[in-house]
């Protein structure tokens, strides 16, 4: 039997290809919009608890302000769910933990293959270049439409870089520099946003030391690897137990 998967917000930019996918790979059970139903014939519900009750899995990419009432309401229905929300925070991030004990979910800033072997590999670089030496920078550029700064993936690599230096990214992240800001201090992990045209992704991660810089850089030319990536997710999340899953656990990275 096929899996049905519903898509939170079916008409929205992401919610469109998410549903192509799903209807290739699976059953799509339909969706939730703010604005009536596009032309792929998909059910439409009212509310995330009621497409819950008719899906396997719930893939969710729509905006921060959901997510904690997302996470109450699919872990009533015992509903699997699939989260690239970015932008939430702490609250937002203890009601996921919460309904991961009694659902599986895998949260993740970006679904698409190489970036998660970007952050492997930013991690990797982290603890490799010793941070006294080497100036860590996080540079990423975005649609003009896009409204979190810096994004969830220039996040998560500056996190992968925190994690291979054996610190919490909180203590040494510097979102932005203006005026007099004093020189650079050691270990601190710079990030320089870009918004503009219809770009769908680009992030790099550098380091620069005195006589050499390493760099590691990714482009998505396409949302639809993020949608492709998401359902593969969902079909694998769909047979695990409960619990707070990553893109890494899936890829067995």
């Amino acid at each position: 039997m096929s899996i049905r998967i519903g898509i939170a917000g079916i008409t929205g930019r992401m919610g469109i290809y998410l549903a192509e996918e799903a209807a290739a790979a699976a059953t799509l059970a339909g969706g939730t919009s703010r604005t009536p139903p596009g032309g792929n014939g998909a059910p439409h519900f009212a509310d995330i608890t009621a497409l819950a009750r008719e899906s396997d899995v719930v893939i969710d990419f729509t905006h921060a302000s959901t997510v904690a009432a997302h996470a109450k309401a699919l872990a009533a229905t015992e509903t699997p769910w699939v989260l690239g929300t970015t932008g939430y925070g702490a609250e937002e991030q203890w009601a996921v933990e919460a309904a991961a004990k009694t659902i599986p979910i895998i949260a993740s800033p970006n679904f698409c293959t190489g970036v998660n072997l970007l952050l492997l590999l930013a991690e990797k670089l982290g603890h490799a270049l010793d941070a006294s030496q080497f100036d860590a920078e996080i540079v990423e550029m975005h649609h003009r439409q896009k409204v979190d700064a810096p994004s969830g993936t220039a996040l998560a690599l500056g996190r992968a870089v925190a994690a291979g230096r054996g610190v919490k990214l909180e203590d040494v992240a510097v979102l932005s520099r203006e005026g007099n800001c004093g020189p650079r201090k050691d270990g601190e992990i710079g990030f320089a946003t870009l918004r503009g045209g219809q770009i769908v992704g680009q992030h790099e991660v550098i380091f620069t030391a005195g006589d050499e810089q390493l760099s590691l850089s990714h482009k998505a030319f396409d949302r639809r690897v993020f949608a492709s990536g998401a359902v593969r997710a969902a079909l694998w999340l769909h047979a695990q137990p409960a619990g707070l899953y990553a893109m890494r656990d899936f890829l067995r990275l």
